[in-house]
């Protein structure tokens, strides 16, 4: 019968990783900050529109530069020193933050400012995002990577649940958004201070930044098949079962439950991340990670279609709307972990860019797909058939791609031997 300490999240990469555990404290820092930017700036655009659209304007802003910039942000991750490359990142994006800042305090600022420096910031993010993630292979040994993306998680719904509640409190205090941007601003030196006192993340001696080795980046993902399973089932997961475009007609018009009642809708599904967090302490354990992929992204689909068929019970849907939270954050550790294991750290930056390719566009195109079904026919119909179309998609999937649940992890040495090579690519 398993312990409470075998439940519970795993800790020993803080407890045991130094160079881990100062990236992590930091992360968390600068993870209230950037989650207090994320509620401050839509605010600030209503605050000077008093229109949605500009808010749905500043989703695609953000969105282009990380579609475009992704892979090549992958390859210099791969090419340079990455813990140079985040200490520069995260500059520019204090940097970002502090041109919001001086846009929030003018008394009319053009909104088109904002969505140049989301812009902007947006690039860097592409370049910070595969950086971060393909360092932690580094920082800690493989068989504590499972746990310490799982702690990584775990920070990462603490910031996602308090950053926007402290958001709100510090605009409201200080009558404007230039003290949440503020903040943001002071937070970036939290990271900054912990990158400053790790070891060099050191890139392979001949890994170039180049379209060919984009390219190999691309044709490895293609042919490790595992890889591209793990990319295909979360696709499936958010194109059908991401529900949130529709959280405000149900809150509205559906539970009756107003502005209150959608903030619960919102917080729900970190609520479960937390959880699912918190009680990740068996999944570094699993002997077979694909089959917990498979079983996570079903539940999620079964959970969010129950969602959408409570509505008699606000309360009842709120409790599958975590489920569904925790059921995606242990699909998430797991893919995580699969992808970074069975990618050489030569190739891990531009593999991890392919991932948030997908993670990044995948909500954006559900939102569509759920707002068109809803216009056809209603927002509940919409939930229903989206879960349950994500559940069928999981069969889709797994006859596309039957390795994924007999999946192991492989000895690092045997990444490295089956490492295919395109035609004509460099070798790095």
């Amino acid at each position: 019968m398993p312990s409470l300490r075998d439940v519970l999240v795993d800790i020993e990469p803080i407890k045991r990783d130094r160079d881990f555990r100062m990236v992590w404290i930091g992360q968390l820092v600068n993870g209230l900050g950037r989650n207090v930017t994320v509620v401050a700036l839509p605010l600030e655009l209503w605050n000077l529109t008093h229109n949605s659209v500009s808010i749905g304007v500043l989703a695609i802003v953000q969105l282009v530069p990380i579609l475009f910039f992704s892979l090549g942000g992958g390859a210099i991750a791969d090419a340079v020193d990455r813990r140079r490359l985040l200490m520069v990142t995260q500059v520019l994006l204090a940097i970002a933050s502090l041109a919001f800042v001086a846009l929030a305090l003018q008394p009319d600022p053009p909104v088109a400012a904002f969505y140049l420096v989301a812009f902007a910031a947006a690039g860097v993010s592409a370049v910070d995002g595969p950086a971060r993630s393909s360092a932690i292979p580094r920082l800690v040994p493989r068989e504590r990577l499972p746990a310490a993306i799982a702690v990584n998680w775990l920070s990462g719904s603490i910031v996602a649940v308090a950053g926007p509640a402290f958001a709100g409190l510090l605009v409201a205090v200080s009558g404007g958004a230039a003290a949440a941007f503020a903040f943001d601003v002071v937070t970036y030196l939290g990271s900054l201070a912990a990158l400053l006192v790790i070891a060099p993340i050191p890139p392979h001696p001949e890994a170039r930044a180049s379209l060919r080795s984009i390219q190999e980046g691309l044709h490895f993902a293609y042919q490790r098949r595992v890889i591209l399973s793990t990319f295909a089932i979360d696709f499936n997961a958010m194109l059908f079962g991401m529900p949130s475009a529709l959280f405000p007609q149900l809150a509205f018009t559906v539970f009756n439950v107003g502005s209150s009642g959608l903030g619960l809708m919102y917080a729900a599904p970190s609520l479960g991340a937390f959880l699912g967090a918190a009680l990740s302490g068996w999944i570094g354990k699993l002997e077979l990670p694909g089959r917990g992929v498979i079983v996570a992204v079903a539940l999620w689909g079964v959970s969010i279609a129950a969602f959408g068929l409570c509505t008699f019970s606000f309360a009842l849907a709120l409790a599958f709307l975590t489920l569904a939270g925790l059921a995606d954050l242990v699909s998430a550790v797991l893919r995580g972990a699969i992808v970074q294991l069975a990618t050489p750290d030569r190739l891990r930056g531009r593999v991890t860019s392919i991932h948030m390719l997908v993670v990044t566009s995948g909500p954006r195109l559900g939102d569509a797909e759920a707002a068109g079904v809803a216009a056809i026919a209603g927002p509940q119909f919409s939930v229903a058939s989206g879960g349950l179309a994500c559940v069928l998609g999981v069969f889709v999937v797994l006859g596309l791609f039957p390795q994924l649940a007999t999946y192991r992890h492989a000895p690092e040495q045997m990444i490295d031997a089956e490492l295919p090579t395109p035609a004509g690519a460099e070798q790095i």
